[in-house]
């Protein structure tokens, strides 16, 4: 039985408002992450910001009086879905930087497409689309036109060697974070107290690791770092993961990560505003790959 053409068209109009929230918010959060550097160790600056942005989740949760008492299984999905989406991937990507250049990292960082399709089909047996494997090559090959200065003159040494190698293992945590996501809602967990409860277990999780590798628990309270860090912990942690979760459940993990294909050309067009970035044929080509990867991906079958 097949839904009403109206209910039809209004699910995929408030998909298609997820998915563009998604991508300019996270297209944002690149330049507010640079604030963050510098003063603040990183892995300090990430469990600030996902304690914060979980305590602000956990009082709407007990304002709006939401059920926040779970069984024991139901915590350990998502306190995996918290250190593999919340904390592990963040630390790992913070620590690649130091070795290659964010250009080669957002690169990187786009397989993901792959790995939640494969994740998707081997954690989850989902059926893995054709056309959504078709749509994430034409967007990796988008976003390696718009790097591909980087691309090109990448010269493989140990360092830059280590910091890709650890760029995949990042984004393949993030991956098993989404998976993660998909299996707590296939269970019938909502986003919103997932969030909050896994934000929590993330934030703690790298408090804690950062007590125990010896890192100063600095903070800056300089409006840059402060203003930042609310704008990661608001809207990049909270209306962000919200968002592209809630995305996640509806469409499933291999359409909604295509957003991370997506937002870095949001995050090109920001720094074209306040740091000169120069676009480029090879650039503009691959933004048109990209669009053309988006549409098809988000492109609905009829039923």
């Amino acid at each position: 039985m097949t839904s009403p053409p109206r209910v039809r068209r209004s699910l995929t109009e408030s998909n298609g408002a997820l998915y563009a929230l998604t991508v300019l918010i996270w297209g944002s959060t690149w330049y507010a992450i640079s604030f963050q550097l510098g003063s603040v160790p990183p892995m300090v600056s990430v469990a600030w910001r996902y304690l914060l942005a979980a305590a602000i989740l956990l009082v709407f949760c007990l304002g709006t009086r939401r059920r926040l008492r779970l069984a024991p299984r139901q915590h350990i999905g998502i306190a995996l879905q918290g250190v593999f989406l919340f904390s592990l991937n963040y630390i790992v990507f913070y620590v690649a930087a130091a070795h290659v250049t964010t250009g080669l990292l957002a690169v990187t960082f786009s397989t993901i497409i792959f790995m939640n399709i494969f994740n998707g089909a081997l954690i989850l047996r989902t059926a893995v689309d054709r056309r959504v494997v078709l749509a994430a090559c034409t967007g990796f090959a988008g976003i390696a036109l718009v790097f591909w200065p980087e691309v090109s003159g990448y010269t493989p040494d140990r360092k830059a060697g280590m910091g890709l190698l650890l760029g995949i293992l990042a984004t393949y945590l993030a991956s098993l974070g989404n998976i993660a996501s998909a299996y707590n809602q296939l269970r019938g967990l909502p986003v919103v107290e997932t969030n909050a409860l896994g934000m929590a277990y993330g934030g703690l999780f790298t408090l804690l690791l950062a007590l125990a590798l010896g890192v100063e628990l600095d903070m800056d309270y300089r409006a840059p770092y402060v203003l930042s860090l609310l704008y990661l912990s608001v809207f990049g942690s909270i209306v962000g993961f919200g968002s592209y979760l809630t995305l996640l459940g509806r469409i499933g993990a291999d359409r909604a990560a295509y957003a991370t294909v997506l937002f870095p050309v949001v995050a090109l067009a920001i720094s074209t505003v306040f740091e000169g970035y120069e676009w480029t044929l090879a650039a503009s080509a691959g933004v048109v790959l990209i669009l053309s990867g988006n549409i098809l991906v988000l492109r609905t079958r009829a039923k």
